[in-house]
């Protein structure tokens, strides 16, 4: 049960329901997150940041390595939306989330978010090393300051318990969380 019921379009303000057009009109739909978060659409608005911050990873990875990290964070950070969310794409991609054939850049981004979920105090030597002979300084930084609002988003939803999307359902993993 959500701590925080969702907003409706219907008695919303005129400001919130330009953003649920605009949501509707960008994916098709709107999430229960978006819905939750549209009590305060500043709050909204940080948050949707994310599409930009995906979209300049994507200037120097390809989309599935984006996918694959956002994951790798929604999963160690056991967020069930978001966590859902990106095994929803991985597996509409033709990818077993669970047991993904990475490559090497793959596997560091994997491991990188993992590590910042996990344990952002003790990241490995090797992973550091790894990002410096992969990526500029600049790059580095997009990928760090992504994963904080990709773990952001998962604090958001697993503190307001919102309520996992229906599209969602047969996505959810059957893997034991700890």
């Amino acid at each position: 049960m959500p701590y925080i019921p969702m907003t409706s379009y219907d008695t919303s303000p005129a400001e919130v329901q330009k953003r649920y057009d605009d949501q509707i009109q960008k994916h098709g739909r709107i999430t229960n997150m978006k819905r939750t978060m549209l009590h305060a659409p500043l709050v909204f608005d940080v948050y949707m940041y994310w599409y930009e911050l995906a979209a300049k990873l994507e200037e120097f990875l390809p989309h599935r390595a984006v996918m694959l990290f956002s994951y790798a964070i929604s999963a160690a950070n056991r967020c069930l939306v978001c966590g859902t969310f990106f095994r929803k794409i991985l597996i509409d991609n033709g990818d077993d989330p669970d047991e993904p054939d990475l490559n090497e850049e793959e596997e560091l981004l994997m491991e990188l978010g993992y590590s910042i979920s996990e344990n952002p105090h003790d990241i490995a030597e090797e992973i550091y090393g790894a990002l410096k002979a992969r990526y500029t300084n600049a790059q580095i930084v997009t990928l760090i300051g992504f994963a904080g609002q990709m773990a952001a988003t998962n604090l958001f939803n697993t503190v307001a318990k919102v309520d996992l999307d229906e599209i969602l359902y047969s996505y959810k993993s059957t893997k034991p969380q700890d």
